[in-house]
């Protein structure tokens, strides 16, 4: 009779699946075992340190909530019902995103979610509309405390991809996506039109401006234009940028510091990311 495969851990017969059940067996009793065990697979080979990353991400949302991740009030690209419709235009092109709330008197009274494409399709048509409000699809409001995962479930069961946070008092706390959900699994998630450099930190246009990756630390920063910013009390020029601003800057806000004028391209609701900047003065 032949013999049976050998069934030892370092077969190759074994399928990954197989020896990760088995690093697994002893039965880890909360989400802190459990995430030991997947350390210890990836270090022993099992995983790959992406896989690892992801599985880590995926049990974080179980246990994280709305609150957690939302795009808070203060950062929001909402419309006004009332803003004439090339200004709505102008703001879709501006700001690069896909949906936007609409409000009414003030930014609490949200009416709906306006989607890019169907501005785009009303201009297409060469059509514009008596009121912004023809455009609008129904908002979703949800509660700060609403767990990831049961959000995200329900992102994928209703098609939406937006809603919007309220606060206990009813107010408009912030907005997420399913973007930013996702993002807690598998990374930042970035696409071909993030203005950011490839080459560097710092990188020269043909225009004259310079994208500016706001991690830059303001030693290389004044190194290669010859300033003298005070790097005693903020590493990078995100920072220094924030701090002189006194918030943290919305995408489109800009500042002028000496001889440079910077405008913050890309912020998310943790850091400011890539900054537009011209030098005044340069040929």
């Amino acid at each position: 009779m032949p013999e049976e495969p050998s069934s030892t851990s370092g077969s190759p017969s074994k399928s990954w699946l197989e020896r990760l059940g088995q690093a697994l067996s002893s039965e880890p009793r909360n989400r802190e075992e459990l995430v030991d065990e997947l350390r210890t697979a990836q270090a022993n080979g099992l995983l790959s340190a992406e896989t690892l990353a992801m599985m880590e991400g995926a049990i974080r949302v179980t246990v994280q909530s709305v609150g957690d991740v939302m795009v808070p009030r203060a950062q929001m690209v909402s419309i006004d019902v009332e803003l004439p419709y090339l200004d709505v235009v102008k703001v879709a092109v501006e700001s690069g995103h896909s949906r936007f709330p609409v409000h009414g008197e003030d930014r609490d009274e949200v009416l709906g979610i306006l989607l890019a494409k169907d501005l785009l399709r009303a201009v297409a048509e060469g059509r514009q509309p008596g009121t912004l409000r023809e455009l609008l699809r129904p908002a979703v409001l949800i509660p700060e405390s609403k767990r990831l995962n049961v959000l995200l479930k329900e992102f994928r069961l209703t098609r939406n991809h937006m809603a919007i946070v309220v606060d206990e008092y009813g107010g408009v706390a912030g907005l997420v996506t399913i973007e930013d959900l996702l993002e807690q699994i598998v990374g930042e998630i970035d696409d071909e039109y993030d203005d950011e450099p490839h080459e560097g930190l710092i990188e020269a246009q043909a225009d004259g401006r310079y994208v500016v990756d706001a991690l830059t630390t303001i030693g290389d920063f004044n190194k290669r234009f010859g300033a003298d910013f005070d790097d005693s009390e903020y590493d990078t020029l995100g920072g220094m940028l924030a701090a002189a601003i006194g918030h943290l800057p919305e995408t489109g806000e800009e500042i002028s510091i000496g001889r440079f004028d910077f405008r913050i391209a890309r912020a998310d609701a943790r850091r400011v990311q890539v900054l537009h900047m011209t030098v005044r003065g340069d040929a």
